[in-house]
């Protein structure tokens, strides 16, 4: 496993412990809060949030981290490969923070309750795009059904699968509009790196 991929997995299996133990607050201070949640809901928003919330999962919900780290192994380990490490990592790290700002934003416009959000899944789907992108021909397995299709194909119906559940609120308590979020600062990145090289 390239040394990005593994560094992120080992450090989100390790938060993941933490929270399980419960010794610190880490959900109320590097969760990402709304800023309309305001201090009576036990925290605030913070900028950094932008980024560590990323490393926290649902404690009570073990398949939330596991499928993520899956993702993130099973994607990121040939992108890392193709982007090389410090690339990479920004393309992963501007993934998250896109996520983040596009939950805010769209909650807030949509007039959701403020609730806090968790997870690599940003990242994760960002990952995704990129992988859809360079490796368009290859195989992968849906879980559930188990239906073979490419990549291309996999992320496409991924991509509309959640703008499908954003827009009607379907299967709440997941931040949809954060997964495309990651993919759309994915696409940025790419085009970022097609300009530069050329």
């Amino acid at each position: 496993m390239p040394p990005v991929t593994q560094a992120l997995i080992i450090v989100n299996v390790a938060v993941y412990l933490l929270q399980m133990m419960g010794g610190m607050p880490l959900f109320a201070w590097f969760a990402l809060w709304p800023p309309t949640s305001g201090p009576s809901a036990g925290a605030d928003f913070q900028l950094w949030q932008l980024v560590t919330y990323s490393f926290l999962h649902s404690p009570n919900n073990i398949a939330h981290i596991f499928f993520n780290m899956f993702a993130l192994y099973m994607f990121g380990s040939d992108i890392e490969r193709l982007f090389g490490p410090r690339f990479y990592l920004a393309y992963y790290f501007v993934s998250v923070v896109s996520a983040a700002i596009c939950h805010l934003v769209v909650t807030a416009f949509m007039g959701a309750d403020p609730a806090p959000m968790v997870g690599a899944s940003g990242g994760v789907y960002g990952l995704l795009l990129a992988y859809g992108i360079y490796f368009p021909n290859r195989q992968l397995m849906l879980l559930i059904p188990p239906i073979p299709m490419r990549a291309r194909t996999f992320v496409i119906v991924f991509a509309v699968l959640e703008l499908v559940l954003g827009v009607t609120g379907t299967a709440a308590g997941v931040a949809h509009f954060a997964h495309l979020g990651g993919m759309l600062g994915g696409y940025l990145m790419i085009r970022y790196r097609r300009g530069f090289r050329r």
